[in-house]
């Protein structure tokens, strides 16, 4: 799973550079529109709007932005209406992908991810064939050179999460989706904040892709991001070291 995870912090180190050209504000303003709509207003009712405002806010947004895309959401602003949907698919070297977009049209959606996947050695794939290799989880990630293991590990593990582990320069802990929050909190209550927390999708099992394919997959995987409409990328990858290290 470690190239799985390395690939998951790449991610976060290109959003630092998404966020400059704004195109991470605006995905964090649809996830908030979308959140809001599905659940209400109200962050401290709305586990999920919760979460993305507070992603919002560490990346700095202006808190009017926020407003503006709740109300958007709750339908006190005009806005447009966004519709989330997962696609499921593979890339290069058989690796497993899910794609969740948030979208006003669906279908040039799919159309424009059909395109980017069938030109770089992937394929969309049937509802369910993709999904079964995944669970969704909770993580939380940890400056590992601003606080001891056993301490992390201790208050992890007294708040509820499944597991913690250390990889490069971070603990990451694990958590079921309804204990996430709790767990984030139990963290605070000991001193321990986080660097960044999220609802992902962990693939069961691994699978390793090396070599040509490896960087194949890694194109494929930045140009999924790139598009518009997609909020997230998950793959049950394992990439070679060396392939994950020319890409940062």
């Amino acid at each position: 799973m470690s190239g799985h995870s390395k690939w998951a912090q790449i991610k976060r180190k290109k959003a630092v550079v998404d966020q400059k050209r704004g195109k991470l504000f605006t995905k964090l303003i649809r996830e908030i529109t979308v959140a809001a709509r599905a659940g209400g207003g109200d962050a401290t009712a709305n586990a999920r709007l919760r979460l993305a405002v507070d992603t919002a806010k560490a990346a700095n947004m202006p808190q009017d932005n926020i407003e503006r895309a709740i109300k958007k959401g709750t339908g006190e602003l005009e806005g447009a209406r966004y519709d989330e949907v997962t696609y499921e698919g593979y890339g290069p070297g058989g690796a497993a992908l899910l794609i969740e977009v948030v979208t006003d049209n669906a279908n040039r959606t799919v159309a424009e991810l059909r395109h980017i996947l069938e030109r770089n050695g992937g394929h969309l794939g049937q509802s369910g064939s993709v999904a079964w290799q995944f669970d969704r989880k909770g993580q939380i990630y940890i400056d590992a050179s601003r606080y001891h293991e056993d301490a992390v590990l201790e208050a992890a593990l007294d708040a509820g999460a499944d597991d913690v582990r250390q990889e490069g320069g971070e603990y990451i802990v694990t958590t079921e989706v309804a204990k996430f929050h709790h767990v984030q909190e139990g963290l605070k209550k000991q001193g321990i904040q986080a660097g960044h927390a999220e609802l992902a999708m962990i693939p069961k099992v691994a699978v390793h892709v090396a070599g040509h394919e490896a960087e194949r997959l890694l194109k494929l995987l930045d140009l999924l991001d790139e598009a518009d409409d997609v909020q997230k990328v998950y793959s049950n990858c394992d990439i070679d070291d060396a392939v994950l290290a020319e890409a940062v």
